[in-house]
């Protein structure tokens, strides 16, 4: 193996889907940088591997980066894995990433499991545009408004959320999205996988009372529906936008709330401007 860094996968949950590379990998390397050594110890323990772990996570990455860097100046072989999963996929570690690309060194990939792709192939939504989101926030407002940011995202959204949140994000999509098509898919690839289906206020609904779930949880939801948006309708929130900002910030606001392109929208509110006097 050439030196470098080796960005590794491994299992979201069932061990059968290591990979022969994934597992040839990290016993040929050098060192495993892991966000937990007792979970990565585990996995490793189970597959015969032996290679030493040198905790890697959001609380001393900055410390432990120079060491990382110093490795690889030496020629040395470093994998770097997360709990589960694909590294880098709602964790910081692309800050490695750059850091080892800056200083002149290789990068290489090892593909595998992402809790992502699984969901999407099993919700049964559209998945040839979608967006990821990570994790909401936990404060109900700052949730609520991030949610209103990605209401008019033409694509299918995937959120990682924890169980005891759940049922208040699920509620606050249901509030914001309206009746639009979801899957909550929970603890994927493990002995009690489960994929509840149905509109965000039956999810809701279902929600609502009982006991929090466990374990990892991912939440697919439909895109909105294409409607088409009438002139009176554009002149109207162009109208209303224009109250507070500039012509311009309106076009913007506006051509992103209905699709129109920006051209046209721009041409409304020229109008509009010119007949408003």
């Amino acid at each position: 193996m050439a030196p470098g860094l080796y960005v590794t996968a491994t299992p979201i949950g069932n061990l059968g889907d290591a990979s022969e590379r994934m597992r040839s990998t990290l016993a040929a390397v050098d060192r495993i940088l892991c966000e937990d050594t007792r979970v990565t110890g585990a996995m490793l323990a189970r597959f015969g591997i032996a290679t030493p772990m040198l905790p890697y996570h959001d609380h001393n990455a900055a410390r432990v980066r120079p060491q990382v860097l110093d490795m690889l100046h030496r020629g040395e072989r470093v994998a770097l894995v997360s709990d589960a999963g694909t590294p880098l996929i709602s964790d910081p570690g692309y800050h490695l990433v750059r850091a080892v690309r800056a200083a002149g060194h290789r990068v290489f990939t090892v593909p595998g499991p992402s809790a992502i792709i699984a969901a999407l192939a099993i919700a049964g939504l559209p998945t040839d545009r979608f967006l990821f989101a990570g994790f909401l926030p936990s404060k109900a407002e700052a949730r609520r408004s991030t949610l209103t940011e990605l209401r008019s995202v033409p694509a299918t959204l995937v959120f990682f959320e924890a169980p005891g949140r759940l049922a208040a994000s699920v509620q606050a999509m249901a509030e914001v999205f309206g009746r639009r098509e979801a899957s909550i898919c929970r603890e994927l690839t493990k002995l009690f996988e489960e994929v509840r289906h149905g509109t965000l206020d039956d999810l809701a609904t279902s929600l609502r009372g009982a006991d929090a779930p466990r374990g990892e949880i991912v939440v697919v939801i439909g895109p909105p529906e294409e409607t088409p948006v009438s002139d009176a309708a554009v002149d109207t929130l162009l109208r209303e936008a224009m109250v507070t900002v500039s012509l311009r910030e309106a076009v913007d606001r506006v051509t992103a709330a209905t699709g129109r392109t920006r051209k046209v929208v721009y041409a409304a509110a020229l109008a509009l401007r010119r007949d408003d006097g």
